[in-house]
């Protein structure tokens, strides 16, 4: 196999050693970047600049560059890329209808069930909610005589229809 120089594999080559010089660009300049940042005596962002620009090459090394050039000019992989996509939108889909019709079939008929049980009785003389819900009635306010609290007057009709 060696010394056979295919043109799909002179191809997945070349595209291997672009992706490689631009992680390894990426990387270089990122530690120019901490660098700076570093001279200007912001020490913890410079760590977290050079622990980021160090991630492409340590990718390159590893192998996963290659491999994601190999995949990217795939058109198998994409084409799978495309149904995953088309996985995640249906899952998202009927995630949103269920939420939006209350649940699953089960939980609907238990929520209606429920519903059912928990209705006033015809014959019930107070509703269900109890006194506690309603606002407390105040007496009408005596008028005041003119000019002591006519400043303040909109915002005790404000606070009063508040209940406060």
């Amino acid at each position: 196999m060696e010394g056979t120089n295919r043109p799909l594999d002179r191809a997945c080559l070349e595209d291997r050693m672009i992706a490689e010089t631009v992680c390894s660009a990426v990387s270089v300049a990122g530690l120019g970047i901490a660098a700076v940042t570093a001279y200007r005596k912001r020490f913890l962002s410079a760590a977290r600049i050079a622990a980021y620009s160090l991630v492409p090459i340590g990718l390159v090394m590893t192998g996963v560059v290659g491999w994601l050039a190999d995949t990217a000019f795939s058109p198998t992989a994409w084409a799978g890329f495309v149904v995953l996509g088309g996985a995640w939108l249906l899952f998202m889909i009927t995630k949103a209808v269920e939420r939006r019709g209350g649940g699953t079939r089960k939980e609907r008929r238990a929520a209606k069930a429920a519903a059912e049980r928990d209705a006033v009785a015809p014959a019930a003389s107070a509703p269900s909610l109890g006194q506690a819900s309603r606002p407390a009635a105040r007496p009408a306010a005596a008028p005041r005589a003119e000019g002591s609290g006519d400043d303040f007057s909109d915002i005790e009709a404000i606070l009063k229809k508040h209940g406060i």
